[in-house]
């Protein structure tokens, strides 16, 4: 009974550790005074959490400001310096590393083509192992300062395998598209990357950390519902509903991708026909603009056509007029990228759809307008009538900045508790310790 007790006492103070860690990350910085009513805590647990907070450098003091006569009131904010988090971006031309600080501004980053080599498991593992190491080093930064490691993947993930002591599987990825069945990504990385064992490792799909990335501090901030597209190689989205700190938060993955846009149409790389991949991600746009006659040398990556392709259909002025035939294939790419948004519309009556990925940040400034025509088309007119279409905010960045958010949701929610050294990431070995429980063990010791 009495360790029963125990945990719950630490369970409430952990909770009050997190409402304040939450909200002042996400709407500071605020004074002590502000905290209490957007907590719904005391006063006296305030002043608690905030010195806790405080002395193990989670918090740091962020301005003064005058309250009506009364005494001037001191700004709180999370520390930057209070830790650093790893985002991965596994795209499907390159893998993409970043080290961020607490505030997730980028401290290093490092980048691994993948044309040569394609997804070869093996290949990527190692980027991913040599990437974190080098912006570690290039950073100058402690191992033992990372929060956790953050990574964004294309296709399905699962979690399968025995849970292990905090009812968590191992995270395996079915990436049909790039060859991937049932891959063990999670087992493979802890393996490879050398970092501090305790540091925890975040897998998810990489159109949902895009999508967390511009809920969180994009386009889709203060939005209910929202659908985020990912158009890159191949194509991905996800739908967020409920605020950013409500319990019953819910984030969606949808193979986005390949639903059907054309009966009996062009063959997808997933194996199937008619997906909406095989018409709007950049892949395709690659094989489409060659078929037509494009001009694009054998070799071209799918940057480079796509490039190639809007340049075509978008001259500058002054220029050659503009190529009908990739006018005429980029309007279809419009109409299909439109109906299957009225799709998304139609299923999720999302208050906001924005559209990401690196070939989605080049389309949609030519496409925006027809796209948006097209799914207004293809919509129930109310459903259509309160749906906002727009470019994501966040830049060809979002996936990495997103994967970092995963360990940093997972620390905020903990109420800023780290993993004790020795400790395993799957939760067994040492339990998670604030830095003060630390201290105060270390007394008990030296004193007993």
């Amino acid at each position: 009974m009495a360790e029963r007790n125990r945990r719950t006492v630490r369970d409430l103070r952990r909770g009050n550790r997190a409402r304040v860690l939450q909200r002042l990350y996400f709407d500071g910085p605020l004074s002590r005074q502000e905290l209490g009513p957007a907590t719904g805590l005391s006063s006296g647990s305030i002043s608690n959490v905030v010195a806790e907070l405080a002395a193990e450098g989670l918090l740091q003091e962020a301005g003064i400001v005058d309250s009506d006569g009364g005494r001037p009131r001191t700004l709180l904010k999370v520390a930057p310096d209070g830790g650093l988090l790893v985002g991965i971006d596994i795209g499907e031309t390159r893998v993409r590393v970043e080290l961020f600080d607490l505030s997730l501004t980028e401290l290093a980053r490092t980048e691994r083509l993948l044309a040569q080599h394609g997804y070869d498991v093996d290949r990527i593992v190692a980027h991913v192992r040599t990437g974190v190491a080098d912006v570690l080093r290039d950073a100058g930064a402690d191992p033992h300062r990372l929060l956790g490691i953050g990574v964004g993947v294309p296709g399905i993930i699962e979690r399968e395998g025995p849970e292990g002591p905090d009812g968590k599987r191992t995270a395996v990825v079915h990436g049909q598209t790039i060859g991937w069945q049932a891959v063990p990504f999670e087992q493979l990385l802890r393996e490879a990357v050398d970092v501090p064992p305790e540091v925890p490792l975040f897998i998810d799909n990489g159109a949902k950390t895009l999508g967390r990335a511009e809920m969180w501090f994009g386009g889709g901030r203060g939005a209910g519902a929202a659908a985020i597209a990912l158009i890159g190689s191949g194509v991905g989205a996800c739908v967020d509903h409920g605020d950013i700190l409500a319990e019953d938060r819910t984030s969606l993955a949808l193979e986005w991708g390949h639903t059907t846009v054309q009966l009996r149409g062009r063959r997808c790389r997933c194996g199937s026909i008619g997906c909406l991949e095989a018409y709007a991600g950049a892949e395709a746009l690659r094989e489409r603009w060659r078929e037509a006659g494009g001009p694009l040398p054998e070799d071209a990556d799918d940057e480079t056509a796509l490039a190639a392709l809007l340049a075509a259909a978008y001259p500058p002025p002054g220029g050659p007029a503009p190529d009908a035939v990739a006018l005429s294939l980029l309007d279809e790419t419009a109409e299909c990228l439109g109906a299957a948004l009225a799709d998304l519309v139609n299923l999720f009556l999302p208050e906001r759809i924005l559209l990401g990925g690196w070939a989605g940040l080049l389309l949609g400034p030519h496409l925006l307008p027809e796209i948006r025509r097209y799914a207004n088309e293809y919509a129930l007119r109310h459903a259509a009538a309160r749906t906002t279409i727009e470019m994501g905010r966040l830049g060809p960045d979002a996936v990495t900045v997103g994967a970092a958010t995963l360990p940093l949701a997972d620390f905020l929610t903990r109420g800023g508790s780290r993993p004790a050294p020795g400790s395993r990431p799957d939760g067994t070995g040492a339990s998670p310790r604030t830095a003060t429980e630390t201290v105060r063990n270390r007394s008990r010791t030296t004193t007993g």
